[in-house]
């Protein structure tokens, strides 16, 4: 039987390329109740599968036993850490009255500002504020609705997200002769190869963001601590989680610190106190802990990055962001050991000055070659 297929013109095969990828980024989007859940969760049981190990090995536990013990101490740290953080916030509601104060007269000195500046006398602008707050008030069952459906959305998700992990735990060894399975006898070590290289990394890399993670925190929570700021653990652990989002995260930290600074402090110079000293944590994170506890993990270049927290964003929400970068690293370990799509590998890398290393210790072990054969 002829296997040769025929070379299709490019433009066919570009149409091809375009009718998938708009394809499947349709069915990624109208599947995110499904899918969303399922890759945390992969993630998560690759996360404690050494730990559902050693219960298995060390305890003598049965495999349920050893990955429901695993589940449930995850749940219970980040149970932990979310009551910790909502304790915090109920705290902050105490300083709402405070807030208040601070925005009127912040909007009164706006509003002289505007008055002065574009000849708009305030009894306009107070009927344009009215108008705006009459509106809001009028949807305002609707926001409160939402915000009911989103917090049952993500008991859900958390839920859900959970379960899996279990089950993903409980079935690892059907799923991995499932996946090696699917292929020809002649792939199988390959599949083997990056299944194995996928776990590695992605549980080296979510270790990384962890340590990461809190080491963030308690320099922001200290720093913020020392300034004098109010809620600086609270705002340190913001901090901490947001900075998970590559490049992104640390800019919405920036507004919420300067947000909850401005509505407990009335010295604007705090304010500017906190500005710099996230900008000074964030550049000394991303040019000495970054390349140290988490660059060393997933090697992927800042642009590739940026678009895919966008890309991710767009198509998931929040949950996109924080599975962007996992999602691409998983692709750049496929992409490299395959031979037709190493290219792709190449654009989602970081290494060139490791490439050029390594071309450089090729032309010494050459040269010492061709001495040696002289």
């Amino acid at each position: 039987m002829d296997l040769n297929i025929p070379q299709r013109p490019f433009y066919v095969k570009t149409m091809c390329v375009l009718v998938s990828l708009i394809a499947f980024g349709y069915l990624v989007i109208i599947a995110k109740d499904i899918l969303s859940p399922l890759i945390f969760s992969c993630l998560f049981s690759i996360l404690l599968l050494p730990m559902a190990a050693f219960f298995e090995r060390k305890l003598k536990l049965p495999r349920s036993a050893a990955s429901m013990i695993s589940v449930v101490l995850m749940l219970t740290a980040v149970c932990l850490v979310l009551y910790v953080i909502g304790s915090q916030l109920s705290r902050l509601a105490s300083d709402w009255p405070q807030f208040k104060e601070q925005l009127a007269v912040t909007l009164n000195d706006l509003q002289t500002w505007i008055e002065s500046r574009f000849d708009i006398d305030a009894a306009k602008q107070l009927n344009y504020v009215h108008s705006a707050t009459t509106k809001a008030l009028a949807s305002s069952s609707m926001v409160v609705g939402a915000t009911v459906l989103s917090l049952s959305s993500i008991l859900l998700f958390l839920v859900f997200t959970f379960i899996y992990t279990f089950f993903f735990l409980l079935y690892r060894s059907l799923i991995m002769r499932f996946l090696v399975s699917v292929f020809l006898e002649e792939n199988k070590s390959l599949v083997h190869d990056i299944i194995e290289q996928v776990q590695y990394i992605i549980r080296k890399y979510i270790i990384g963001l962890l340590i990461q993670m809190g080491v963030i925190a308690l320099a922001v929570s200290l720093t913020f601590w020392a300034l004098g700021i109010k809620y600086a653990f609270l705002l340190g652990l913001i901090t901490g989680i947001l900075n998970i989002i590559p490049y992104i995260g640390i800019f919405i930290a920036i507004v919420l610190s300067t947000l909850i600074t401005f509505a407990t402090a009335t010295v604007l110079s705090k304010v500017l106190l906190v500005v710099i000293a996230l900008v000074v944590i964030h550049l000394i994170d991303s040019n000495i802990l970054l390349p140290v506890v988490v660059g060393s993990k997933v090697r992927i270049n800042a642009l590739i990055t940026v678009l895919g927290v966008i890309i991710g964003e767009m198509i998931w929400g929040i949950s996109g962001m924080f599975l962007s970068i996992p999602v691409i690293a998983v692709l750049k370990i496929i992409f490299d050991r395959i031979e037709s799509m190493k290219p792709w590998g190449i654009i989602l890398g970081d290494e060139e000055q490791k490439q050029n290393r390594l071309a450089e210790r090729l032309k010494v072990t050459r040269g010492s070659e061709k001495v040696m054969k002289v």
